[in-house]
This record gives C-alpha cells, sequence and structure tokens, in this order.
C-alpha cells in the first residue's frame, strides 16, 4: 500500500468504490460506527509503538510528545465520542407551531455527507488525520484521507493501520505530493476537511466550489497568533508556559504563538523569565535528543534566513543544526509591530517580542483586530474582568487565559478559526455536527387540515385567513 503511485484513476476508483458502499446504508447505523471508531481506537494502542517511531524519523518528536501531542489526543477524541455518539445522532424532536397546524410534530435527523476528504498536514501527522476521521466515521461517512509528503514515515503507518483496520471502499490513505492532492480536489466528494495554510485554502474552496462540496477548513492565520502579556502579569508563569509552547514541535502548531506584545514597562523582566525558561526546560537544545527538529530541509532554511533578517535583535537563541534540522528557539526584541515578521505566520521556533505600553493596550488591541483574524489569541494578566472583556470582543478561533494552547483538549469544546485562520468546527460533538447535515421532516397528518394557506385568498369570505396567519405568524 505505501509504495502505490496514486493516479487520477485509481483515485477515481476508490472513490466510486466508497460512494456504492455508502449507498449500500451500511454507515446509517450508529451501533457499527461506534464499533468503527472503537475498532480505530484499539489500533492507536495496537500500533502505538510504530507510531512513535514514525513521529520520531518525521519530527525529531520524543515519545512522550509524540503521545500527548498525537497518539494520546485521537483516543481522546475517539473514547469522548464512543460515549457521546448515541445522544448526538438521535433525531431531535420538535413542535411544529400552529402555522402548521394539525402537523404537530417534526424531527431532525442528522444525516451523513456521503465520501468525506480529508486533507491532512505535517506537523500533526497522525492527530490532524485520525483525530478528524472520529469525526467523519461518527457522522456516518466514507473517508479518503490525503496525508502530507512531508511525513512520510507517518503516512507509510496511518497506511498500515487503516489498510488493517478497515476496508479500502470505507477509508483508505492517500500518499503522495501536492499533484496527488490535487487528482483527489478534481473528484467529487460530499465533504472536504482541509487543515493548513490560508493560500493553499483557497485552492481547495475554489475546487469544492465546481461540486459545490461544503468545506470546513482550519487554518494557521495568516498574521499569526498573538500572546499579550500586561505589566500586572505573573511574569515566570508566563514565560515558563510561552517558553513550553514555543519549544512543543519547534514552533510548528497552528495554535502556537507568532509573537508576543509584552508591556515595556515589564519587558526587560519578561525578557530573563523567557531565556531562563527556555534553557530550563530545553538546555542545549542543537544536540538535545528532546528538542524536535524542522519538518524538512526547505523549512530550516527559511528559518535560518528570516533570524538572520533580525540578528541584531537576537536575545536568546539564533543558531541551527542543518544536518538536524533542528534551530533554536529564538527570541527576538525588540520588534516593531509594523515590521515583517510579525505580519505573516511562521511556524518556526522564532519569537518575536513586541513591546507596547501598557495604558495604550486599547491602541495594540485595535491593531491586532485590524489585521487577519487569528487561530488563537493568548493573554496574561491578573485583571480577570479585563482578560474575559477582550476575550469576548475580539475575533478569533479561540484561546486561553494565562494559559496556552490546552483549551484545545477541553471535552464538549469546539476548536475552530474564523476568517483567515478557518471555518468550521470539530472535536467530539462538534466534530460530528460538522460531518451531518441537519435533515428536518414535518410529519404530516391527514386529518383536520384548515384551508389556511390554500387560494382563494381574496373575497370577504376569505379574509379570516389572513387574519389567522397573522395570529400564527408571531
Amino acid at each position: 500500500m505505501t509504495d502505490t503511485v496514486w493516479t487520477s484513476d485509481s483515485i477515481h476508483s476508490i472513490v466510486d468504490s466508497q460512494r456504492a458502499f455508502f449507498n449500500t446504508g451500511a454507515t446509517l447505523d450508529v451501533s457499527w460506527r461506534i464499533a468503527q471508531l472503537k475498532k480505530l481506537r484499539d489500533a492507536m494502542y495496537t500500533y502505538e509503538t510504530e507510531l512513535e517511531e514514525a513521529l520520531a524519523r518525521d519530527l525529531g518528536r520524543t515519545v512522550t510528545e509524540a503521545y500527548f501531542c498525537d497518539i494520546g489526543t485521537v483516543i481522546l477524541e475517539a473514547n469522548e465520542t464512543i460515549h457521546g455518539l448515541r445522544k448526538w445522532a438521535r433525531p431531535e424532536k420538535l413542535g411544529s407551531g400552529l402555522v402548521c397546524f394539525p402537523s404537530t410534530k417534526t424531527k431532525v435527523y442528522k444525516m451523513p455527507y456521503g465520501v468525506s476528504l480529508i486533507i491532512s498536514p505535517f506537523n500533526f501527522p497522525i492527530l490532524l488525520a485520525l483525530g478528524v476521521l472520529v469525526a467523519s466515521i461518527a457522522g456516518g461517512n466514507c473517508t479518503v484521507i490525503k496525508a502530507s509528503s512531508k511525513t512520510a514515515a507517518c503516512t507509510a503507518v496511518m497506511q498500515k493501520i487503516i489498510a488493517a483496520t478497515f476496508p479500502p471502499e470505507f477509508v483508505t490513505v492517500i500518499g503522495g505530493g501536492h499533484d496527488v492532492a490535487d487528482m483527489c480536489l478534481a473528484e467529487r466528494f460530499d465533504k472536504i476537511f482541509y487543515t493548513g495554510s490560508p493560500n493553499v485554502a483557497k485552492h481547495v474552496m475554489t475546487e469544492a466550489a465546481k461540486n459545490l462540496t461544503p468545506v470546513a477548513l482550519e487554518l494557521g492565520g495568516e498574521t499569526g497568533n498573538w500572546a499579550i502579556v500586561r505589566a500586572d502579569a505573573d511574569l515566570r508563569d508566563a514565560a515558563r508556559k510561552i517558553a513550553f509552547f514555543k519549544i512543543c514541535n519547534s514552533g510548528q502548531v497552528c495554535i502556537n504563538i507568532n509573537q508576543v506584545a509584552v508591556a515595556e514597562e515589564v519587558a526587560a523582566s519578561f525578557i530573563e523569565c523567557l531565556k531562563e525558561e527556555i534553557a530550563r526546560q530545553m538546555p542545549d537544545q542543537l544536540n538535545n535528543e528532546e528538542y524536535p527538529h524542522l519538518a524538512n530541509h526547505g523549512a530550516w532554511v527559511k528559518c535560518r534566513d528570516e533570524a538572520a533578517l533580525y540578528e541584531d535583535r537576537i536575545v536568546s537563541g539564533g543558531h541551527g543544526d542543518e544536518n538536524s534540522l533542528r534551530f533554536e528557539t529564538t527570541v527576538m526584541y525588540p520588534i516593531r509591530a509594523d515590521e515583517p515578521i510579525v505580519n505573516h505566520e511562521l511556524f518556526c521556533p522564532l519569537l518575536p517580542v513586541v513591546p507596547f505600553k501598557d495604558s495604550e493596550i486599547d491602541s495594540l488591541l485595535q491593531l491586532i483586530q485590524s489585521r487577519e483574524k487569528g487561530l488563537a489569541l493568548y493573554v496574561f494578566t491578573k485583571n480577570r474582568r479585563w482578560a474575559e472583556k477582550t476575550m469576548s470582543s475580539m475575533q478569533f478561533g479561540g484561546g486561553c487565559i494565562n494559559e496556552v494552547c490546552l483549551h484545545l483538549m477541553v471535552k464538549g469544546a469546539p476548536f475552530n478559526g474564523t476568517g483567515h485562520s478557518g471555518m468550521g468546527a470539530y472535536h467530539g460533538e462538534w466534530g460530528f455536527r460538522e460531518f451531518t447535515h441537519p435533515q428536518t421532516v414535518l410529519i404530516g397528518k391527514t386529518h383536520f387540515n384548515l384551508p389556511l394557506r390554500e387560494h382563494p385568498y381574496n373575497g370577504k369570505e376569505n379574509s379570516w385567513k389572513l387574519k389567522l396567519i397573522k395570529l400564527f405568524e408571531k
């Protein structure tokens, strides 16, 4: 399976076989879906060591980081869905209202779309393929996964897992580059879920529009995610959490911090805390086996070249090893908010620090809001009232107050973006909703039907119809 050379014909054949299987109605049974989810969850345990080894080869992940960020999170997602699916999938019963009398009962069925396409990225190659697959299976869909060519070892293991767990007419994993992705997009799918960059997302939407296929997008955002450290923040706590997150997967995280805005009154102290925390959590990064590397040589060169543009303001890190593809967590200060590095998604271990006057926080928020909407926002402050007001009035995917990234792990909460950081939502019940269509069905009565809606409307003898319509439609 891993040596398959995919062509337009072979992909078309897979999609046709999946549509034929979907049309048998087998996936409509909720008990059957739960059984498939249990198979997927159990496979994660069976192939855990192979997944860990693949993540180490592709991204330099340790066993702990591989489990925490990819493997365990898929298991968590599968278990939440297994436990909740019967309730989520149950048709909703609604009263039809007086205007529909005597047909007083309506049901909303949660119907699968059919055959879905998941296009997954390299940074979390297991989670963002199999984690989304959980939602697709829960919704009752057949699924094609187009996995990233940048993480070949992970793609190979996923192909092995899926081939051993499911028939290809239900789930298939496809490898290959952008040409193969375009072959997939040329097919008529019923739902597309893409995780990646805004630029590629535009291409995905263009192709999907040709078949009017609904699309969900999870994107990093064009101008990146902000963290804001106010003057009253616990600087050591903020530095500790920001350091952890920027070290994680060497900064290759869609919800990671792209830049930190720090009140200039405490900037020097914060920088020292940040440097100390980076050194404490991940010392000697270029030789530390726990430190993940960048995905490929091109990503490493891009990171090195951008760091070089700001080398006079690097206060921590700044060095890389081209052979291992590691690049140090690199803090730059001071950086203005209008400089190029703060105006695009970095997706690497570079961390520009932007000073601002704490008394001018409103101006900073206006600047952030004027740019493309981020996938995440993090604020650090002791002023809970200000923090909650800010988080409830800004537009972004999701975020944290005095914390980083853990909103991603909350059961029952959606993970989503908005604008250039995406559309749609998933995780738990939100993923089930994303991969199903709510189908409203009114159950009609054959007796006691009123001629209220029927012509004629004119004439004195029919004037009561309008009066009743106005009474009912309130």
